[in-house]
C-alpha cells in the first residue's frame, strides 16, 4: 500500500524534480516500442480468440469454459474483457485505448501505410458515436453476440476491418476511426471523465515555452494546448512533458463534470447517456429475463395463430439476420426479432423520454430557455454502474454454470448500483448549486434535482425488480 501511495503522489518535491506519477507518463513516452509490442501481442491474442472459435463446433451443454475454446473465448470477451474495460475507463481514463486496444492499434498502423486522405466532412458529424452504439447494440441482440462465436466474429471482426479500412483511406498515421466512428468511443469518452488520473496541461507554461518545438504525434487528433479533460485523450503518454507543460497527474473524479459549462456540454453526449447507456443498453441487458417480454410474446403468438397468420412465427432467417442455431435449440422467429426491437425501443423511450421531460422541467425551474444538457453528465456514474452490471451478468451466469457458489453477488450488485445512483445524485446537486441564474432559488434547485433523480430511480429500480 505504501508503494502505491508513493506512486500516485503528485505533490512536487521541494527541488522541483518530477513526481512519481509524472515519471510514469514520461516512461510511457520514452518506451513506445514496448507499448507497441504489448499492442501487437494483444492483437494476436484478440484475433485468435475472435476468429478460431467461429469455425469450431458449438460446445455441449456439459462443457466447461476452461476446457472448451468457444466457451473460453465467450467468457474472456464478454465475461472479463468488456466489463473490466468499462471499469478501467472510470479508474484510469482511456488507457485501454492508448495502450491495449487492438482495433485502435490496427487502425493507426493501417493509417501509417495508407493513402492519407483528408477526413471527409460527413465523418466529422458528432452524432456518429451515438448512432454507431445504438445500431451495434441492437444488431448484437438480434444475432446473440454474447452467446455465439460467429456473431462475435461478425460484429467485432467487422468493426476491426472497418477500422483498418478507414485508417487506410484517411489520416496520416492517426486514429480517425477512434475519434469519429468507433461504436464504443462515445461510451469511453463519457466514463473517462470520472477517472482520477489525467494528463494535465499547464497553459501558462505552454505559452512561455519556445515557439518552435516538435509536434506531438497525437493519434486521436487532440489539440493538446487546449486539452482540459479525459474525454478524448487515449492516455498513451506521447505528449508527456511536451513544452514542459504536460504531466500525468491526479485530480478529483468529479472535477471534469463539475467544471462543465453550458457552452462546453455536448448534446450528443447527453443523448448517448440518457437514450443510449440508460435506455438502449438497459433494455438490451434486461429483455431476455423480463416476464413482460415472455407474456407479450405468448399473447401475440396466440393471437397470430387464432387469426391464421403464421409468417411471423417462421424461423428461417439466417444466423447473421436473426439468431439461428438449431443444434442448441436456439432459433429466433421474426416475431422474436420484432419484439426484441420493440422491448428495447419501448425501454429507451420510457427512460430517455422521462429524462428529457425532467431536463425540460429543470430548465424551466432554472429559468433557462435551452435544455440544460450539462446536467445530464451528472448521470455518468449511474450509467457506468448500470452498464457494468449488465456486462458482468454473463460473468456471473458462467461462473454459476461451473457450480461456483456466489451468494454475495446480489448484495454486491445492489451496492454498486446504489453507489452509482448516490454519486450521480451528489454530482447533480453540485452542478445545480453552480447554476449562475440568481433567480434559481434553493427551492427551485431542489425540485430540479428531484425531477432528474426520479428517472434515475426508475433505472435503478429496473435492475432491482
Amino acid at each position: 500500500m505504501k508503494q502505491i501511495n508513493n506512486l500516485i503522489h503528485t505533490t512536487a518535491s521541494e527541488n522541483g524534480s518530477p513526481t512519481r506519477l509524472q515519471a510514469v507518463g514520461d516512461w510511457m513516452r520514452d518506451h513506445r516500442g514496448f507499448i507497441q509490442a504489448i499492442q501487437w501481442a494483444v492483437i494476436i491474442f484478440y484475433l485468435a480468440l475472435v476468429i478460431t472459435p467461429a469455425f469450431l463446433p458449438l460446445p455441449k451443454a456439459y462443457a466447461h469454459f476452461y476446457e472448451n475454446l468457444v466457451l473460453f473465448a465467450q467468457f474472456l470477451f464478454w465475461g472479463i474483457w468488456w466489463p473490466f474495460v468499462m471499469l478501467s475507463m472510470i479508474l484510469f481514463g482511456r488507457l485501454w485505448c492508448g495502450v491495449f486496444c487492438p482495433e485502435g492499434a490496427l487502425s493507426e498502423w493501417a493509417s501509417r501505410h495508407g493513402r492519407g486522405g483528408a477526413i471527409p466532412r460527413w465523418m466529422r458529424w458528432s452524432g456518429w458515436p451515438f448512432t454507431a452504439f445504438v445500431l451495434t447494440t441492437l444488431y448484437g441482440q438480434l444475432i446473440s453476440v454474447y452467446e455465439y462465436p460467429k456473431a462475435a466474429l461478425l460484429i467485432l471482426g467487422g468493426s476491426t476491418v472497418a477500422a483498418m479500412v478507414v485508417g487506410f483511406l484517411y489520416g496520416r498515421g492517426k486514429r480517425v476511426w477512434c475519434r469519429h466512428l468507433c461504436p464504443a468511443s462515445g461510451v469511453f469518452s463519457l466514463l473517462a471523465r470520472l477517472a482520477p488520473v489525467h494528463f494535465r496541461v499547464d497553459r501558462e507554461t505552454w505559452r512561455q515555452a519556445p515557439r518552435r518545438t516538435p509536434a506531438v504525434d497525437c493519434a486521436p487528433l487532440i489539440n493538446i494546448a487546449d486539452m482540459t479533460g479525459n474525454s478524448a485523450c487515449h492516455m498513451c503518454g506521447r505528449c508527456s512533458e511536451h513544452r514542459e507543460a504536460v504531466a500525468l497527474s491526479v485530480r478529483s473524479p468529479n472535477r471534469e463534470i463539475l467544471s462543465l459549462s453550458a457552452e462546453t456540454a455536448n448534446r450528443w453526449d447527453a443523448l448517448l447517456l440518457i437514450f443510449g447507456l440508460l435506455g438502449v443498453a438497459t433494455g438490451a441487458f434486461q429483455w431476455s429475463a423480463s416476464p413482460w417480454f415472455v407474456q407479450l410474446k405468448q399473447g401475440l403468438a396466440d393471437w397470430l395463430i387464432e387469426h391464421d397468420v403464421y409468417w411471423p412465427l417462421g424461423d428461417g432467417a439466417p444466423w447473421w439476420v436473426l439468431t439461428h442455431y438449431p443444434e442448441t435449440n436456439d432459433v429466433f422467429t421474426w416475431l422474436d426479432g420484432a419484439l426484441i426491437l420493440f422491448y428495447i425501443g419501448a425501454t429507451t423511450l420510457i427512460i430517455g423520454g422521462a429524462f428529457m421531460l425532467a431536463l425540460r422541467l429543470a430548465g424551466w425551474l432554472l429559468g433557462q430557455r435551452e435544455l440544460p444538457w450539462r446536467l445530464a453528465y451528472a448521470l455518468t456514474p449511474l450509467a457506468g454502474s448500470s452498464v457494468f452490471l449488465g456486462l458482468s451478468a454473463l460473468t456471473v451466469s458462467m461462473l454459476k454454470a461451473e457450480r461456483l457458489a456466489l451468494p454475495w453477488v446480489p448484495q454486491l450488485r445492489i451496492a454498486l448500483l446504489a453507489a452509482g445512483l448516490l454519486w450521480s445524485g451528489w454530482l447533480l446537486w453540485r452542478m445545480l448549486a453552480k447554476t449562475p441564474d440568481e433567480g434559481a432559488t434553493l427551492t427551485r434547485r431542489t425540485f430540479a434535482w428531484a425531477a432528474l433523480m426520479g428517472p434515475a430511480g426508475l433505472v435503478a429500480g429496473s435492475w432491482i425488480g
